[in-house]
């Protein structure tokens, strides 16, 4: 990879007029600040266009290609000043962890989904270049996060957009800067819009051995008789799921894990949310990394979202449950990890491609 440009960003640079901070040949990166007092830089090709969050989390606030809007229905019109992600929770995607994961039970005394979605960013950058693929833009922050006798690391997300591409890719690094072993649990958190009838096509079956349904009720659900016998039944029945055209079965939320994706040459694993029109919605990523897969529907009248992939290194039900059954990631000191997934759109054709590749690998 060769970096030809790197050019620093200011929350200052941004105002209420975008500001364009780049551009070369159809890529551009356009700096804003929302009436909330949150900037926002957007990437932006012939196709459509990417909305990072440099100084705040890094997370991707929206998506929109060859006009379809990839982001999940909610009741944020913007970014919201926030310190924890229930907060501002109308993102199609967010860092979720880094030192503790998922939703808090009894047991736990962390933050849903931990300290890193809305944390600040120190500084923020752009980096313009190219490597095997091509020309590309990208995104790039840095936390700086250390405690008092405690745990001390730094982390880069990045958003990278390519010329003609409805793909783009998230990415975190995060280093150990403590001499001692840090706890490590993230999960890629990427919330796709919810598609009434569109299809989940993935490299696995939709059995209760490779799409199991979370049994467990988390605190912000409130069942009732019918709700815990509709997970009986998806769990007796996962391929229920495989299409959205109950979307009533969404409220409350539905959370299920899937295991034993289908990889290919290179390794990675894809899958695919096929809108009726024929055209989707994709997410692909290496499964060593994040070797954890879990699915959030949720259709309420405040919320509409099909997480249909959610890439991790350990599942949602909070530090104290994931700790129990060896889920948490020990990185030793100075040692790194660094996750890469990409996501998107596809169009007919591209669906189509996608669709015979997930199929190649089941």
């Amino acid at each position: 990879m060769t970096v030809t440009a790197t050019i620093p960003l200011y929350p200052a640079l941004c105002g209420e007029a975008p500001r364009e901070v780049f551009a070369a040949g159809e890529l551009r990166a356009t700096l804003h600040r929302y009436p909330s007092g949150i900037g926002a830089l957007r990437l932006a090709n012939a196709r459509g266009a990417v909305e990072v969050l440099p100084w705040m989390g890094g997370m991707v606030w929206s998506a929109r290609f060859d006009g379809v809007d990839l982001t999940m229905a909610s009741g944020f019109d913007m970014p919201r000043p926030a310190t924890g992600i229930a907060g501002t929770y109308g993102c199609f995607a967010f860092h979720s962890g880094l030192l503790r994961n998922g939703v808090p039970t009894p047991e736990d005394d962390h933050a849903a989904h931990g300290e890193f979605p809305c944390a600040e960013m120190q500084s923020a950058w752009l980096e313009w270049g190219a490597d095997a693929e091509g020309p590309f833009l990208r995104a790039v922050s840095a936390r700086d996060h250390v405690v008092g006798f405690g745990p001390h690391y730094v982390a880069h997300p990045s958003v990278t957009l390519r010329p003609g591409a409805t793909l783009f890719d998230i990415g975190l690094s995060v280093e150990n800067r403590s001499g001692r072993p840090m706890e490590l649990m993230y999960m890629c958190h990427v919330n796709f819009a919810f598609v009434p009838g569109g299809e989940i096509v993935q490299p696995a079956p939709f059995t209760p051995e490779h799409t199991a349904v979370r049994r467990a009720v988390p605190a912000h659900v409130t069942p009732n008789p019918d709700y815990r016998a509709l997970i009986e039944d998806l769990a007796a029945h996962p391929a229920r799921m495989a299409r959205l055209d109950e979307p009533h079965l969404y409220d409350p939320e539905q959370v299920f894990y899937v295991s034993g994706l289908g990889r290919d040459v290179a390794g990675w694993t894809h899958l695919m949310l096929k809108r009726p029109e024929g055209d989707g919605f994709a997410l692909s990523y290496d499964p060593e990394a994040l070797p954890h897969c879990v699915r959030w529907v949720l259709n309420d009248p405040d919320q509409k979202v099909a997480a249909f992939a959610l890439p991790s290194t350990c599942q949602p039900e909070g530090y104290t449950a994931e700790k129990r059954k060896g889920h948490v990631r020990q990185l030793p000191p100075h040692g790194r990890a660094t996750f890469q997934v990409r996501a998107g759109y596809l169009d007919l054709a591209a669906a189509a491609r996608m669709g015979e590749t997930i199929s190649s690998l089941r």
